[in-house]
């Protein structure tokens, strides 16, 4: 896990770095969830658009949960991850 949040501050933020300057984007369809009992609205506001720069075929919403959404909320996670692959792409 430790090793998740240092490529994250340091080697995969150059990469995302150097993906954004030279215009790439996600091809594929991309699914953003997250908690709504968590401060991630309150610190960056709707995370769809914030991944929507790099992912024209978005999808996502808020699930009502803390933190720990597969644990808490997994049936609600269940479904959003069924309808998001059962779904084609736009």
């Amino acid at each position: 896990m430790l090793e998740d949040y240092r490529a994250g501050l340091t080697v995969d933020r150059r990469h995302e770095e150097e993906d954004r300057a030279a215009g790439k984007l996600l091809r594929c369809p991309a699914l953003v969830l997250w908690s709504l009992r968590d401060d991630l609205e309150d610190l960056y506001g709707d995370p769809r658009e914030i991944w929507r720069r790099w992912a024209p075929d978005l999808r996502g919403h808020g699930i009502d949960s803390g933190h720990h959404v597969a644990e808490e909320a997994p049936e609600a996670l269940a479904a959003s991850l069924s309808e998001f692959f059962a779904t084609p792409p736009a």
